[in-house]
Parts: C-alpha cells; structure tokens; sequence
C-alpha cells in the first residue's frame, strides 16, 4: 500500500477575489510540488461530493442549507470579513468534506496506508453553526465522524498544527468524550480561543499555545512532552491531521518560526502513534499556509513523510 491523494480541480473554482491569501494558486503550488517525480507512486483520486447527511454528521441540517443560500449566483459573497464564497464554491466546499471521507474510507478499507486531502477551502475553524476564517465546511470534523458512523472507529482524534487555532473544531469536540482534539497554534492570536485551560467537557481537548517567534525546538517540545502521551492515552482508533503550514517562519498570516523539516518530524511522530494504537490509520487534510514557495515546500515534506516513514 502507498498514500493517496485526493484533490479536484473545482477547489481552484472557489474564487475568494484579488489579493484574498486562501487562493488558488496556494493548491496550484501544492499540487506542483506533488507532480515531481518522487510522488510519482502516489494513488490519486478525485474528491467527491459529500452528501447533505455526511456534512451533518458534524454541522446540523440547516447549516448546510444557510450556506448554500449565501452562495451567489455570479461574483462575490461576504460571510464575513475574511470569508468569501462565490459561484464556485458550493461545489469546492463538498468536495473538500468528500476528500476525506474518501480517504477515511480508502485507509479503512487497506487500500491506502493512509491519505493527504488536497483542497481548500479549509475548514478548521468552521464551527457546527458557523462559518469563519476562510472555512465554509469542517472537513476533519466530517471526516472524523465518518470514520465512526460508516466504519464503526468509536474513537476518533484530530490534531491540528496550524498557526491558529481550530476553534471550529474544538467546539464540535468538545462534548464528546469519544472525540478527542489536540491542537499547537501561536497564542494569543487568531481567533481568540486555544488557551491551555480549554480541556473540553470530557479533558478531551489538548490546546499548547505557543508564543509569537516560537521556533522548532519549542514546538517540538509540545508536541513531545504533552500532546503525543495525550493522544496515546486517548487510544484513538483513527486520527486525522489538520495539516495547516501557516506557522513556518516566512507565511505573512503567522508568527511563528517553524521549518518543513519541523513539520516532516510531527508528521514522522504522529505516525509512530498512529502505528502504536490504531494500526497506522492517518489522513491528513490541507488547512491554512499563505506563502506558496513555503506552503509547497511543507507540502511536500509531510506527504514525503506520509509515504515513507
């Protein structure tokens, strides 16, 4: 078995306007980097739609409705001030939560030894009723959730290493005893949550803030010394990344001063838990990273990572 990739050209159809950072061209550079002749063995799929019932598994029916409503029918709609969504994006944001289903199910079913989700928009800060920061649908949260609706994984974890925090994500969590979310993220920035004192209703939630300029070794460390026991104890029999590459030291969005080589070692990490508890069960999906060369280059270490660690 090898990785998949799964991704679709209807994620550069979410057109968010001129000079708007969550844009095309950071999955054009992406998708560039896996082009190159190393990734030649990857298995790649195009991302389906997810149905109306598997975006509900984590955001309530009429969620999806009120969203579809706010997409226009030519030009540009504001959610808010940093989400934008236009004629392109009700199939992109399906499409996003169907890439990881698809890949819950390929690495469920042992046709994939795990998965890297390539799309936009993002989704960690997607709350169950609330669209922001660029994310329309929470597409780990679905994908998490699918994996135990459809393949019976009761306990399923996200862990999340983008500059900010997914407070989407911790909010659909944080109920949920069998849900299990860890996240590093530059503290206090963006959007305001992610302090350590959030545990969750069940101490299900695992939040290490990391200081403006923090670097590898501190992020590392985190990692080390409390997330990765967190999550063996937790025994997830799933876990997806939020791949987020935001917090290396040149994206114009963060803070904090992470390299791809960084990024390849919590990949590596996360891994030999998945390998310890859940039979190396792991997909990864795409969420923030604003500096192409940059974004490209993480990229590219993670899924190397992903494919032959």
């Amino acid at each position: 078995m090898t990785t998949l990739l799964v991704s679709h050209t209807s994620f550069l159809d979410h057109d968010t306007g001129p000079h708007h950072p969550e844009s095309p061209a950071r999955l054009k550079s992406v998708l560039s980097g896996l082009d190159q002749s190393p990734f030649s063995g990857l298995v790649r799929r195009e991302a389906r739609p997810a149905t109306a019932a598997e975006v509900a598994l984590a955001h309530p029916g009429h969620y999806l409705d009120h969203l579809r409503a706010a997409i226009p029918e030519q030009g540009l709609a504001h959610i808010d001030g940093d989400t934008v969504v236009s004629p392109g994006s009700g199939d992109a944001m399906a499409r996003a939560a169907g890439a990881v289903i698809q890949a819950v199910d390929a690495v469920a079913k042992g046709e994939a030894a795990n998965a890297f989700c390539a799309v936009r928009p993002p989704g960690h800060h997607a709350e169950s009723e609330r669209p922001m920061g660029f994310c329309l649908i929470n597409n780990a949260a679905v994908g998490a959730f699918h994996a135990r609706a459809a393949h019976g994984f009761e306990r399923v974890a996200v862990i999340d290493f983008d500059v900010h925090h997914g407070n989407g994500t911790q909010e659909i969590f944080w109920n949920d005893a069998k849900a299990f979310y860890a996240s590093t993220h530059q503290y206090p920035f963006y959007p305001g949550t992610g302090a350590r004192r959030e545990k969750g209703a069940h101490n299900n939630v695992v939040n290490v803030p990391l200081a403006g300029g923090s670097k590898g070794d501190v992020f590392r460390a985190g990692l080390t010394e409390e997330i990765l026991p967190a999550l063996t104890a937790f025994r997830p029999d799933f876990i997806i990344i939020s791949a987020g590459f935001d917090a290396h030291r040149d994206d114009p969005l963060g803070g904090l001063a992470l390299d791809e080589n960084d990024f390849a070692w919590a990949t590596a990490a996360l891994m030999d838990v998945a390998a310890s508890v859940c039979a190396g069960r792991v997909v990864s999906v795409l969420e923030g990273g604003y500096n192409l060369e940059a974004l490209k280059d993480c990229a590219i270490a993670h899924v190397q990572t992903l494919k032959d660690h």
